[in-house]
């Protein structure tokens, strides 16, 4: 998985824009501005299909998602509404810039809150340069900080969300997973737990791959690239582990900073040896690698599949039947947060003692 890839798995927002207009003020305003020329733009997919000037490669990748959608519907009990039958040529990279920051000794977000989709780690903004002004203005203040740019997002429905054109130098699978991925936000989605969001909608969409090219016939994803992106993770994991334990520390705080950089010296040591041993060269990760390290970096690494082992083991249960395995995901965010924890570690610890 590319650099591209990982960090639109990694930072996926779940924002809801217009909804934050009556909250008054400056960063709403541009959101709700942001949202509703994005809206502007969508048009119906058949359209473009239609439209002779379109390019040829352009139509092939839209018949592509409407069969991914239909086949969500069909076959993963996913809603079936107009998201992803739009789409919207936006003119640029990204559809937004996401801004993350921490203290400079600690691995706490600095969050901001919704009143849908509740508190999330970071900050998104329609341009760039609002993006990097509120970085440097957190970087001022001592903060660790990191802007990304985001290839999509999603509304949770409450709009009928496009393909974007900022998807389209992405892979069929890439394309497929993310529908599959942002309609399951649109089944379930619970105010204030990132990893539990992230974590079911991955699941969803690793899954829901798997079935879509069972039913067409093909051979399954390569798992090559999952298992780079996995040790890519465990690496970033590795290293906050031990950023976190330095942190909670009695050291001087001078003492700890020096050690902070070693940290992430020996970080770009291990990932090269990774890079040149296990993967064969595979530089799919050096773009990231490259920017400056932090600890803002490393604040979305596990969030995202932290818990995709126990509901793999809750669909195993329900039987692979996309329904009831909805309904007991349903059940599970029903309960309280700590109750809700500790059946999905249960559930991985199940599944783990199973394999052979």
């Amino acid at each position: 998985m590319t650099h591209n890839a990982v960090m639109r798995t990694l930072i996926r927002g779940s924002l809801i824009l217009l909804c934050t207009l009556a909250l008054g003020g400056c960063y709403y305003l541009h959101l709700a501005t942001g949202e509703t020329r994005l809206l502007l733009k969508r048009k119906p997919i058949r359209t473009v299909l239609a439209d002779p000037h379109a390019s040829p490669a352009l139509k092939a990748r839209l018949r592509l998602a409407l069969r991914a959608r239909a086949f969500a519907s069909d076959h993963l009990d996913l809603p079936r509404n107009r998201s992803y039958t739009l789409y919207a040529d936006i003119g640029r990279p990204f559809v937004m810039y996401n801004v993350f920051a921490t203290p400079a000794l600690s691995l706490k977000p600095v969050e901001h809150c919704f009143p849908i989709a509740g508190c999330v780690a970071y900050q998104g903004f329609y341009e760039k340069h609002r993006a990097e002004t509120a970085a440097a203005k957190l970087h001022r203040a001592g903060d660790d900080v990191d802007v990304e740019g985001v290839p999509a997002y999603s509304t949770l429905g409450h709009f009928a969300d496009p393909v974007l054109s900022s998807m389209d130098r992405w892979s069929d699978d890439e394309l497929v997973g993310t529908i599959f991925h942002e309609l399951a936000h649109q089944k379930l989605y619970l105010k204030g737990d990132t990893t539990f969001n992230e974590s079911f909608a991955t699941f969803v969409q690793r899954e829901g791959l798997r079935q879509w090219h069972a039913a067409r016939h093909e051979a399954p994803p390569d798992p090559t690239a999952d298992r780079r992106q996995k040790q890519f993770t465990q690496l970033m994991l590795a290293t906050r582990k031990r950023l976190k334990k330095l942190y909670a520390g009695t050291l001087p705080d001078a003492q700890k900073l020096r050690r902070k950089h070693a940290a992430f010296v020996e970080l770009r040591a291990r990932y090269r040896q990774l890079r040149d041993t296990q993967w064969d060269g595979y530089d799919g990760y050096d773009a990231w690698m490259a920017k400056p390290l932090n600890n803002a970096r490393l604040l979305p690494f596990g969030l995202y599949d932290d818990q995709v082992p126990a509901f793999s083991a809750l669909f195993a249960q329900s039987g692979s039947d996309w329904t009831r395995f909805f309904a007991a995901a349903k059940k599970l965010a029903s309960l309280p947060k700590a109750r809700r924890t500790a059946q999905l570690h249960a559930l991985a610890v199940a599944k783990d003692h199973a394999q052979p």
